[in-house]
């Protein structure tokens, strides 16, 4: 899958590059968050010692960044974006992606105000794989016991 990107993408993936030397796959903004897609086991290089690259990324770009690490295995990749969010299980079926929740409050965490977490996740997810669909499963006090 070739993308191309415009003059100030490639100069956000530079600065990226230069302060974390990790291996970039990606970079895009979707609702005002910048989003970098590391290669698999870069994360850690990419954000650095105590956060330290994520927070030199956010004070240059003067918005939120989020970096990612991207995983072939559709489940990972999902958590690797929601991550520190907990999440119980991730069933794929086909062309859907039910996620279960750990608890409530992740189950709202989720989903997000208007489910603007939920389809931002899902847009990032089909610029990878080939999915219709992200659902979140309904959470129940069963799943504590």
């Amino acid at each position: 899958m070739k993308r191309i990107f415009d003059t100030q993408t490639m100069q956000v993936m530079r600065m990226f590059e230069q302060i974390t030397h990790a291996n970039l796959k990606d970079c895009f903004t979707e609702d005002e968050i910048q989003y970098f897609i590391v290669e698999e086991h870069q994360i850690g290089k990419a954000v650095g010692k105590q956060g330290r690259n994520l927070k030199k990324l956010e004070k240059a770009l003067k918005r939120k960044v989020k970096i990612v690490e991207y995983s072939s295995d559709l489940a990972t990749f999902v958590r690797n974006l929601y991550y520190p969010t907990k999440i119980e299980d991730i069933v794929v079926e086909e062309e859907t992606v039910t996620i279960m929740p750990a608890d409530l409050q992740a189950r709202g965490y989720l989903i997000g105000r208007g489910a603007n977490t939920l389809r931002r996740i899902e847009r990032i997810v089909q610029r990878y794989f080939d999915i219709k669909e992200i659902k979140i499963a309904p959470w129940s006090k069963k799943q504590e016991a």
